[in-house]
């Protein structure tokens, strides 16, 4: 849209001066959490990043992906071990994954690592609510967009039950012009092709998009939008704010078992 400076919209880092501070902080809470319950480590393709830290829960019922963000270019699940807490508490199981990043690979392929990764959970035997904060938040919305009988028609047509996105992107097309597009390589046909805003809309399943309150103003855009969109063709949908949230300390209601963001999880997970 004319008028707007996505770099300024859009540099998150540049927004949240003291993002390397809360970024530590991730890292020490999910090291400590590591330490209190060793994840099962599930392979889901040959790469090295191809895995998923799996916290097991009470074993039964559905599973909650969380998808981690870093822009599709930074960050691993190793940095997001805490964000199981709050719904292990509850003896729901919570699935980590990490993915190449680009530029060594594009989004598109990332998009099909994700899918990767659920085709391998769904082994388990049990439905997927995912999950995802920022880059993460798009992916979810891509997996439950997805036609997963056309990938495979022994999967289970409702594979992913819901989609619960934290300050996600669904428009990809505003990033081209920014300096988060060096390492992405998009152009516009490229950003419309991996976004799921312009995707067949999902046949099943529930969509509720959650922006920390401190988010630019893009950021509420995306996600009131993709709810109104995906809303008016029927998905059930529910958009949220984080209070007092910035892009970086929106996701730390997860570790709160008493949180209204678990509250919601669980609920999406049937518990």
């Amino acid at each position: 849209m004319a008028g707007i400076d996505y770099e300024v919209e859009y540099n998150n880092r540049a927004r949240v001066p003291e993002n390397p501070v809360l970024m530590a902080g991730w890292a020490r809470d999910a090291a400590a959490y590591r330490e209190q319950l060793a994840p099962q480590s599930i392979r889901y393709g040959a790469g090295a990043r191809n895995a998923i830290d799996f916290f097991a829960g009470e074993g039964e019922g559905p599973i909650v992906v969380f998808i981690h963000g870093g822009y599709w270019q930074a960050l691993d699940g190793s940095f997001f071990s805490h964000c199981a807490r709050g719904l292990n508490a509850h003896g729901i199981g919570v699935a980590v994954p990490t993915y190449d990043l680009c530029p060594d690979v594009t989004v598109d392929d990332i998009i099909g690592q994700m899918r990767m990764a659920s085709c391998e959970l769904a082994r388990l035997g049990r439905p997927l609510v995912m999950s995802g904060h920022s880059a993460g938040g798009h992916l979810a919305a891509c997996m439950l967009a997805t036609d997963w009988q056309a990938l495979d028609p022994s999967l289970p047509k409702q594979l992913v039950m819901a989609a619960y996105t934290i300050s996600g992107l669904f428009d990809l097309a505003p990033l081209v012009e920014t300096s988060i597009n060096k390492a992405l390589r998009l152009d516009q046909a490229t950003a419309k092709a991996a976004s799921p805003l312009f995707w067949k809309i999902p046949a099943h399943g529930s969509l509720d998009a959650v922006v920390g309150g401190n988010e630019s103003a893009e950021y509420f855009r995306q996600s009131r939008t993709i709810v109104e969109q995906w809303g008016r063709a029927g998905v059930p949908t529910r958009f949220g704010i984080v209070p007092d949230a910035n892009h970086f300390t929106a996701i730390a209601p997860l570790a709160d078992p008493h949180s209204a963001m678990v509250a919601r999880l669980k609920q999406l997970a049937g518990r």
